[in-house]
């Protein structure tokens, strides 16, 4: 039998589909990893469980799949009927047992990893809407689930870290982050200068007066995730040019 391959030709399509897939193996080690009785601990995320995280991303991985479905057919499929469904559907899950929870995971991985692998090259720019209401070429969909599976991965708070998720990753997390910020208009006194991944990354004017913070690539990552701090990666930050004793919690992410 021959074996199936994906029908995307795009070099940088192709390569986002092998780093999402490393990212939902690398999720998939760290939650088998887990006992049963781990899943009822809590996450990262505040009030959330690491059950609610799992749910979260299985269902994640159905609604994405939703969205590649809406462009293979052209029939149009949400991600969720409406943000309440979304989140009544993440509660539900995690009364889930555990066996279900991981059956969860690993068939709506391999559901989405199908749809996409199957997905005509011709259709791979056609447009579809996300739960917050942006209308972007399907191909968006591999970047939106990678951030989700390697960032969860690190919210299981089972030893997975930031500096486990590749560079590339972190990068655009970063800069997905600083334009959610801006678009809040939160980014005012506001600078961000990565040390040492690759050329370096600022993000707003550490000249201009107010609050830079500095550190290695996955330390701010950490930090303008919203999760706050990690031995071994240390951050600074001045007001003014002048040494802070603490690093301010960043905006509102999501």
């Amino acid at each position: 039998m021959v074996a199936r391959h994906d029908l995307v030709t795009d070099a940088e399509t192709r390569a986002g589909l092998l780093t999402v897939r490393r990212g939902t193996a690398f999720f998939a080690r760290k939650l088998n990893e887990l006992a049963y009785t781990d899943t009822d601990e809590p996450s990262l995320l505040p009030g959330w469980s690491r059950r609610h995280v799992i749910a979260h991303v299985g269902y994640n991985a159905r609604a994405v799949a939703r969205l590649v479905e809406w462009a293979a057919t052209g029939i149009e499929t949400p991600m969720y009927p409406s943000p309440e469904a979304r989140n009544e559907e993440i509660e539900f899950g995690a009364t889930l047992p555990p066996t279900a929870l991981l059956n969860l995971y690993d068939h709506s991985a391999i559901h989405l990893s199908v749809e996409w692998r199957d997905l005509p090259d011709a259709r791979w720019g056609e447009e579809v809407r996300t739960a917050q209401g942006r209308t972007v070429p399907v191909s968006e969909t591999v970047w939106m689930r990678t951030r989700e599976v390697w960032l969860h991965a690190v919210d299981l708070d089972n030893g997975a870290r930031f500096a486990d998720i590749p560079t590339g990753v972190l990068r655009r997390l970063i800069g997905d982050i600083w334009g959610a910020w801006e678009k809040r208009a939160e980014t005012a006194g506001l600078a961000v200068r990565v040390l040492g991944a690759e050329d370096g990354l600022t993000l707003g004017d550490p000249d201009a007066p107010g609050t830079v913070v500095t550190g290695p690539l996955a330390a701010v990552a950490r930090w303008a995730a919203g999760r706050g701090t990690e031995p071994g990666q240390p951050l600074t930050a001045t007001r003014d040019g002048a040494l802070l004793a603490e690093v301010p919690m960043p905006p509102r992410w999501i």
